[in-house]
């Protein structure tokens, strides 16, 4: 068996992993580069295999960058399976056709031609072929798969496959237990080999019982000052444990009964589908549920869907929360928000997510004072806040405690993380868990 390695191995997007085993190809995800134009570019590129000759794919979740470029996959040859959850196979297909649109803009930017189609998205979605966690299913006639829940969105999942009398595991993107809604990540009880995210490699969150906190905190302060608490989130995931957190919060009168404004129509609709998956919920989500407690609605709170409604929150004077993507504010509907909030000093902007080296998120999270949004220079006198604990990704701590509990692991193999994560994060798996621990480049071929 081998594993060429062909996305998110010199930074954090673009999963794309070729396994072949026997007479079999078939892929681990399909991702989109994302993070400038350098990486906006790599995604035109044509793939460094022939899509034709690929069996199946195995998606590990619905975020863009690990099944971005799978309509440009069907388009370019690929007939096969596309095996997933049922939950990542509802989310890849309303997220496929945002980024359908977004791709158009992209390719006008770039002078280039469309990477895909809607009737691409379509047909590609066809091709999703629902799996539930732990059934094991076939395939091919000597591999064997099963899912295991990474706790990192809805429908994320651990990938582990047996051939060749060998076991390999992708990890796909782990989650940042305990967080709202979701079930902690399952342990994999043995593997000999694993592809592991190493996106927070180099650091450790905030202890997660400070970060409702630190959230009431912010919104106590924003309000105090007639402010505005601008959040870029992603539609997934983040937007709906915010919601849990704010619900939480008004609950129990700990902030001030101010209106709170999802503005993003995609997070409606991942809203609306997450509604349809309570079996996925953790214990406490569903308690809540059973008690009749909808945390996707509460006083204060309103979906907009319409532009018109969308400029006039910045017309609208008074406190207030704005929720909206994209979540590393490189397009979407925050961006027009922060281009009216960021120059006043009474705005807190609120990271929640992790932010591309690149991006206009990244360069608020990193302190700049202005920031180049939709062509246009702004000022940032807002004080910019980052609650870490909030992100879907494990810290280090929880990345080294994850693959200490596999058992006979032969060696790791480390992914979508920046240089510095992954660098920080090898040596301490080799000292502190004694196990190979290796980075590969992009095209590299690891035999095993």
């Amino acid at each position: 068996m081998k594993i060429t390695f062909y996305g998110a191995t010199e930074g954090v997007t673009g999963s794309n992993y070729l396994v072949e085993t026997g007479g079999t190809k078939f892929l681990v995800d399909c991702g989109l580069f994302q993070g400038g134009e350098e990486q906006e570019r790599k995604n035109w590129e044509k793939f460094p295999y022939n899509p034709a000759e690929i069996n199946f794919v195995v998606a590990t979740h619905s975020h863009i960058d690990h099944i971005g470029r799978l309509p440009y996959l069907y388009k370019s040859g690929f007939k096969g399976k596309i095996y997933a959850t049922a939950a990542a196979s509802d989310f890849s297909r309303i997220f496929l056709e945002d980024t359908c649109k977004l791709l158009g803009d992209t390719a006008k930017d770039l002078k280039v031609e469309p990477l895909f189609t809607q009737n691409d998205v379509m047909n590609t979605t066809s091709l999703f072929e629902a799996c539930d966690y732990y059934q094991t299913f076939r395939p091919a006639e000597d591999i064997e798969i099963t899912l295991f829940d990474a706790g990192h969105i809805l429908g994320s999942a651990i990938v582990q496959i047996k051939a060749e009398g060998k076991t390999i595991v992708f990890s796909g993107d782990l989650g940042n237990p305990p967080v709202p809604i979701l079930r902690n990540t399952d342990i994999i009880p043995q593997a000999d080999y694993v592809v592991m995210e190493s996106t927070y490699g180099d650091r450790n969150h905030e202890r997660w019982e400070k970060r409702r906190e630190r959230l009431e905190r912010i919104i106590e302060d924003a309000t105090k000052n007639k402010g505005v608490v601008l959040m870029p989130s992603f539609a997934m995931e983040r937007t709906q444990e915010i919601l849990y957190e704010l619900n939480q919060l008004i609950e129990n009168n700990r902030i001030p009964k101010v209106p709170v404004f999802i503005d993003s129509p995609l997070a409606i609709k991942a809203t609306e589908i997450y509604k349809n998956y309570p079996e996925y919920f953790d214990e406490e989500a569903k308690a809540l549920l059973a008690r009749g407690d909808n945390f996707f609605d509460f006083p204060g709170l309103k979906f907009i869907e319409n532009i018109e409604e969308s400029k006039a929150l910045d017309r609208n004077n008074g406190s207030k929360i704005i929720i909206a993507g994209s979540g590393m504010s490189n397009g979407g509907r925050i961006v027009y928000h922060e281009q009216f909030f960021l120059p006043q000093e009474n705005t807190i902007l609120l990271i929640v997510g992790y932010q591309v080296k690149g991006t206009p998120g990244r360069a608020l999270y990193d302190g700049a004072k202005r920031v180049r949004l939709m062509g246009e220079e702004v000022e940032v006198k807002a004080r910019v806040e980052a609650i870490e604990s909030y992100s879907a990704h494990a810290d280090q701590e929880r990345l080294k405690f994850w693959v200490s509990k596999i058992k006979a692991v032969k060696q790791v193999m480390l992914v979508h993380g920046e240089e510095k994560a992954k660098e920080t994060l090898r040596p301490l798996i080799e000292a502190e868990l004694a196990i190979k621990t290796t980075i590969p480049r992009y095209g590299e071929i690891i035999e095993i």
